[in-house]
């Protein structure tokens, strides 16, 4: 049974902290990423290490050390931003974003009223865009409840603030999608996370994940918009938003190739900013021959990593060579 006090201690902690300033928000983050890489008191070093060795592995072991340090202080920075966000007005969110890059593609698409689909990775403070977004264009978002009865009601007040309708992470809520888009409305969705039930085996930096093809359906089989949007934060408390069409090749073939453009602009977004997306996320496991990646030895892990490397590329071939036959 849960306790109401429990409950009622932890709403009342969220909203004490999201009532600090942000820019106290971001040294307290920074104090306590300072203690994690300095004691190493999470395994999170450990995961971000093997990402970044699987990703970008052209980085000496100098560059990865230093970009998991970043890393770790930037993503807690985020998740501190996160609760500050959620407890300002809309008004003060919108004022915190100084810059839009790219404004005149989110314009252009909405003046098409074919619905926009926005990619959203797991990069930087999203969670910002909300505000700003919903100045102009109706939101329907999927969302998943927080397993704390009382931080999911402070997270689900929050979002629904902008006038969102929230949709559940189901075939209903994409129905709910699908209806939206046809209207003209918009969606978000964060297509770089392990589904719970199905998916795709698609490649991610060289290794075939089990993968959503949830952002490619919706764009292909409604023609919206698509477009890549993420969020950086600047040094005068604020944050500049960045918006980027996704390459016209995600209306052509399959829905796989939809998700291959999707992955290959999150990819490219990665290289340009590393230490800004969350390498926490234990997303390299979503093979079979990988599920214990995270518990194994640097040497066990290569020789699986190039094994499965070697077998996709087998199998690309192959492929290729029956469809050119």
């Amino acid at each position: 049974m849960t306790d109401p006090h429990s409950q009622d201690t932890t709403f009342y902690l969220l909203k004490f902290i999201s009532r600090q300033p942000i820019q106290i928000s971001r040294l307290i983050a920074k104090g306590l990423a300072g203690l994690v890489n300095i004691f190493k008191i999470s395994k999170t070093s450990s995961t971000i290490q093997r990402n970044l060795k699987i990703a970008l592995p052209e980085l000496s072991d100098a560059e990865r050390t230093q970009l998991t340090k970043q890393a770790i202080r930037n993503e807690l920075t985020s998740y501190f931003e996160f609760f500050n966000i959620w407890s300002a007005s809309t008004q003060k969110n919108i004022q915190r974003i100084h810059r839009v890059h790219g404004e005149e593609h989110l314009h252009n698409a909405l003046q098409l009223a074919k619905g926009v689909v926005l990619v959203v990775p797991h990069f930087g403070t999203w969670e910002i865009m909300n505000a700003w977004v919903a100045q102009f264009t109706k939101m329907t978002i999927m969302y998943k409840p927080v397993k704390s009865e009382s931080a999911n009601n402070f997270v689900r007040a929050a979002r629904s603030r902008e006038q969102a309708t929230l949709v559940p992470t189901d075939e209903s809520g994409v129905r709910q999608i699908f209806k939206a888009l046809k209207q003209g409305g918009t969606t978000v969705i964060l297509p770089d996370h392990t589904p719970n039930v199905g998916g795709e085996m698609l490649p991610y930096f060289g290794i075939p994940l089990k993968t959503s093809n949830l952002s490619a359906k919706l764009i292909q089989k409604t023609k919206a918009r698509a477009l890549l949007l993420y969020a950086i934060r600047n040094d005068n408390h604020g944050f500049e938003i960045h918006i980027e069409p996704l390459d016209e090749k995600i209306y052509d073939g399959n829905a796989n190739a939809g998700s291959t453009v999707i992955f290959d602009a999150i990819e490219n977004l990665i290289h340009r900013y590393p230490e800004h997306y969350h390498w926490s996320y234990k997303r390299f496991k979503a093979n079979p021959q990988l599920r214990d990646l995270y518990n194994i030895s640097e040497e066990e892990a290569a020789q699986r990593l190039q094994e499965v490397r070697e077998h996709y590329i087998q199998e690309q071939t192959t492929l290729t060579e029956q469809n050119l036959a």
